[in-house]
């Protein structure tokens, strides 16, 4: 573990190119994550997932992906996960909790089983951000409530649930993107409330989770840090880990989206400088995998030991 470099990074296709083995054997990535453009049917993705750990040797080696269900279904050509929304599932919880309970201990348990069977371990969910009239749909149906009780409360059975399956999980966006009224795929949100109101709403939803891993928004909130987003906010990060008290992997959200003004290789460094564990990088762009390989530093002796946690919870 030790010799592996402290990002995670996508792949092109749905099988690995020699450049890609060559990249990996010679970086050693902490984990991948993997897309849609990666899982064609069952069989190719247990090979894909298959030669991934083989290379390293690593029967638990992190391998992640974004299965919220709603829209964010990286599984779309296997199974369909339309109605199944975070939106659908918060206000079952408050129309009628025992069905809730039921019925989103199934979705987890069935997710979590075929994730299992097709090699991938780590899961990007619960989204912890708070629903907001008039803010950008980025978010939208994606999360729970826009009750802070509720979606902390759904939050931890998901993490719980997926825990008892043995499936790692990243709460986002840490420490919030519910207030932003633009996509951070695309533009900067610039978010203006103050730590106050913050720490009463959006960040107190990520508060005492028992999670490995949480992943950063790329946002401005700027009455903190009128700078830099959270990805590269030193203030910030600092109020994540004394504030919400969040003491485990932070993986930055991925850093080729437009939301981050700078180079790749300063997005980078700037994410390490700011605290964040892991950078992740998401699309597949031989060379700009170089660069946050590069820019990368060795796992250390923090990482190493969380995600020994994290593997002993897969055994």
């Amino acid at each position: 573990m030790i010799n592996r470099r402290s990002f995670i990074t996508g792949i092109k296709g749905n099988k690995l190119t020699r450049e890609e083995i060559k990249f990996l054997k010679k970086y050693k990535p902490w984990g991948i994550i993997l897309f849609s453009r990666n899982l064609k049917n069952i069989k190719q993705i247990q090979n894909l997932t298959k030669k991934i750990k083989k290379i390293f040797n690593d029967r638990n080696y992190p391998i992640m992906i974004d299965q919220e269900g709603g829209r964010v279904n990286r599984l779309d050509n296997l199974i369909s996960f339309d109605h199944l929304t975070s939106e659908y599932f918060g206000n079952l919880f408050m129309k009628n909790k025992k069905e809730f309970d039921l019925i989103y201990k199934l979705f987890i348990d069935k997710t979590s089983f075929l994730l299992t069977n097709l090699g991938i371990n780590i899961n990007t969910v619960p989204v912890l951000d708070l629903r907001y009239k008039g803010s950008s749909n980025i978010i939208g149906n994606r999360s729970y409530s826009k009750d802070p009780k509720i979606v902390s409360k759904i939050g931890d059975i998901c993490i719980k649930n997926y825990r008892k399956n043995s499936i790692g999980t990243v709460i986002k966006h840490i420490p919030g993107h519910g207030l932003a009224k633009v996509d951070s795929h695309h533009f900067t949100p610039i978010i203006n409330k103050n730590l106050n109101f913050l720490m009463k709403r959006d960040f107190k939803v990520f508060k005492s989770k028992n999670s490995l891993f949480a992943m950063t928004a790329h946002v401005i909130f700027s009455k903190i840090d009128k700078e830099n987003t959270v990805t590269h906010s030193k203030k910030i990060i600092k109020i994540i880990r004394n504030k919400i008290k969040f003491r485990n992997l932070l993986i930055s959200d991925d850093l080729s989206m437009k939301s981050l003004k700078y180079s790749l290789k300063q997005n980078t460094i700037k994410a390490f400088k700011a605290g964040c564990n892991l950078a992740l990088h998401c699309n597949g762009n031989i060379k700009e995998m170089h660069i946050v390989a590069n820019n990368s530093p060795k796992v250390n002796s923090f990482i190493s030991k969380k995600t020994s946690e994290f593997y002993k919870n897969l055994s």
